[in-house]
């Protein structure tokens, strides 16, 4: 009896034994099972760390490498003869200095673009408007109710009344466009009409630029870039400082070799009108020639109220609207002209003139000389014509080298005034590309 007590001990502490070292057992696999979750996070977030560095890292670099363009672009346009200024001019066709330069494991491609070779939105009559791709009536008779000074809608157009009932409602300018951007607030001026096919500005036909409906943004896959109507209408005077009129948010800054421009405001030029620090109103109009022989003349007037960290500058003469028969396309000097078949033909030997000149049109009168445009019409349009230009747009597009593969990308644009020196930056943009 005695040994049968004995012998059911000895199995209970065997039992025991085996139970405590299977729950030891149990104990350290939860253990290493942590432990490798906590490594695994670990690694996840060093890996992310990582990622978030380099991205960084390749910002930076991209950043200085879109500034380096843009001094760039600047010095050329420096050392530019001002008299005449063509496409075959170095700021326009520069492949060499311009197209996939590389600096510091990125590289960057520059494109400048002349103002002047564009139809100004702020003086524009509706039949030159209605010579653009795709404008219609409504939009026309809309952009002309934002700029001018009333509240009364004309034709087709809508007045403040109309945007404030929008989901998210806001007020029409009632003056000139600060930024060609501005557009995208009009009614019925959608990004497509805008953008076009383009949609980074950057003159390219890009991969999603033509595979039809696989990526944004949505094209006719034609292998043809359809580019919107950024690339024929301006919001910027052609005379430079001299006649033009700004305002400044923020901090205003100018630019030349090792200058820096600031960020934290952009500096923006609104053509056809002057504003004052004390917030009068000045009213400017001009007459612009049709095709048709007749005459019309648009107003526009601004008026801006100075507030804290906002500074307002006056200019002394009327801004001056005139677009450069050397860089303008047939589309925008066939709308200057008033629009239609006659203007377009017209356009199309105003270019195949040019195409035989090895420096361009070096006078306007040479259209007349050449029996291009009959004696009416040119003294129509003599003084809405030039052959220089002041006011450049400059766009750079940098990206990261990751050991030849893509890396980030960013796109610099600047707005820039040669007329006084140093250039002058009158809007400058820096995002995502």
């Amino acid at each position: 009896m005695k040994n049968r007590t004995n012998n059911n001990n000895s199995t209970m502490t065997l039992g025991s034994r085996h139970k405590n070292k299977g729950l030891v057992i149990i104990a350290v696999l939860w253990m290493v099972v942590v432990l490798m979750v906590m490594a695994a996070i670990l690694g996840r977030k060093s890996r992310l760390d990582m990622k978030v560095c380099l991205a960084g890292m390749e910002a930076v670099r991209c950043k200085w490498a879109c500034r380096a363009g843009i001094e760039k672009a600047i010095a050329v346009l420096n050392e530019d003869e001002t008299e005449n200024d063509s496409l075959l001019d170095l700021w326009s066709d520069n492949a060499e200095d311009f197209n996939d330069i590389m600096l510091n494991k990125c590289w960057f491609t520059v494109r400048v673009i002349d103002e002047s070779s564009k139809l100004n939105v702020n003086t524009a009559t509706k039949e030159q408007l209605l010579g653009l791709p795709d404008m219609v009536e409504e939009i026309a008779d809309a952009i002309i109710d934002w700029r001018d000074s009333d509240d009364t809608p004309s034709g087709g157009g809508v007045e403040s009344g109309y945007y404030e009932g929008l989901t998210y409602g806001y007020w029409a300018r009632n003056g000139p466009f600060r930024t060609i951007r501005e557009l995208l607030l009009v009614k019925d001026v959608t990004e497509e009409l805008f953008y076009g096919e383009d949609t980074n500005l950057n003159g390219r036909l890009d991969y999603n630029e033509r595979d039809g409906q696989e990526s944004p943004p949505s094209d006719d896959g034609d292998n043809i870039l359809d580019v919107g109507w950024a690339a024929y209408l301006t919001c910027y005077p052609s005379g430079g400082a001299q006649s033009s009129s700004g305002q400044t948010s923020g901090t205003s800054g100018q630019t030349s070799a090792g200058s820096t421009p600031t960020s934290g405001g952009s500096t923006t030029t609104s053509g056809g009108s002057t504003t004052t620090s004390g917030g009068s109103t000045t009213t400017s109009g001009r007459s612009t020639p049709t095709s048709s022989g007749s005459t019309t003349t648009s107003g526009s007037s601004s008026q801006t109220s100075t507030s804290p960290g906002q500074t307002t500058s006056t200019s002394t003469t009327q801004a001056s609207m005139k677009i450069n028969i050397n860089t303008a396309t047939d589309i925008v000097l066939a709308a200057l002209l008033g629009g239609g078949d006659e203007a377009e033909r017209t356009a199309q030997s105003i270019l195949a003139y040019r195409d035989t000149l090895a420096d361009g049109i070096e006078d306007v009168s040479e259209l007349n000389e050449q029996g291009i445009l009959d004696e009416g019409v040119f003294e129509q349009l003599e003084d809405y014509i030039t052959t220089s230009s002041d006011i450049f747009t400059i766009r750079c597009f940098a990206t990261a080298d990751r050991n030849g593969l893509n890396g980030a990308t960013l796109q610099t644009e600047a707005v820039v005034d040669r007329s006084t020196r140093p250039c002058k930056i009158l809007f400058w943009y820096q995002g995502i590309n």
